[in-house]
């Protein structure tokens, strides 16, 4: 069993994933810059004892992380709590993984991390929704090489924005608007947010598409992705477990 880490900017998500790739427990964490590998391990023990699962039954940990700073801190603690040295995802790490961009040096382990997967999980190729405080859609071609992608606001990044920036509207939570001309100030919101989040995304698929020059499969994750791809005008499979699962991968190539 692997303990495998995804440390994004809001929350860190933990997944101990067994040698067949099956995904036994995940929790998550909050991504705050501000504690020390003391507290994170203290935390990550207290979880662990709580679901009742021995540290020493854990036989590595690999991490991808989008908070440099948080790096070396979740690797110290992980240490502690597990006595293993956590692998990084990061340059000089063996992903199978040939990547076409500019620098490839550039790329954040998570879309190396969510490449990986659909390359070993789903038909090529194939277009990655990752939403989190950022959503970025990437693309892996028909060959399996990750060849670029966009980066935009996230979905809880724009409307967090919109709640502070104006003096009238009020914060709410990312939820189905009852329908898209809304008819009081909150469904208005919900519907703008909801509607333009899918709107963006479909007109990005519909540009890689002619891009590509072929359909292709698409694959979805993190917390907004089910909601919002739901009123997607294109088919989008919503897989939330899908970076823990090219983790899983990461340290299986890793271990030759």
């Amino acid at each position: 069993m692997i303990l495998a880490v995804d440390c994004g900017n809001t929350h860190t998500v933990l997944g101990l994933i067994n040698g067949t790739r099956n995904i036994s427990q995940v929790f998550r964490i909050e991504s705050n810059k501000k504690k020390t590998e003391f507290e994170y391990a203290s935390e990550i023990e207290r979880i662990l004892e709580m679901l009742r699962i021995d540290p020493s039954g854990i036989e590595g940990v690999i991490i991808s992380s989008v908070v440099p700073m948080l790096t070396d801190i979740l690797k110290s603690a992980l240490r502690l709590v597990t006595g293993k040295t956590a692998l990084i995802v990061g340059a000089g790490i063996r992903t199978g993984l040939r990547i076409q961009i500019d620098d490839p040096g550039t790329v954040a382990g998570d879309l190396v991390t969510a490449a990986v997967a659909v390359k070993n999980e789903y038909p090529l190729p194939c277009f990655i929704i990752d939403m989190g405080t950022a959503t970025t859609v990437t693309v892996v071609n028909q060959s399996g090489a990750y060849i670029g992608g966009v980066i935009m606001p996230g979905v809880m990044l724009s409307l967090n924005a919109l709640t502070k920036e104006t003096s009238l509207l009020p914060s709410i939570d990312l939820a189905p608007a009852r329908k898209i001309i809304a008819t009081s100030t909150q469904e208005s919101m919900k519907a703008g947010i909801l509607y333009g989040s899918a709107g963006a995304l479909d007109g990005i698929i519909d540009r890689f598409i002619e891009s590509v020059g072929e359909p292709a499969s698409i694959v979805a994750t993190g917390g907004p992705a089910a909601t919002v791809c739901k009123v997607s005008r294109h088919s989008i499979i919503v897989d939330e477990h899908l970076l823990l699962k090219g983790l899983w991968y990461l340290w299986k190539n890793n271990q030759r």
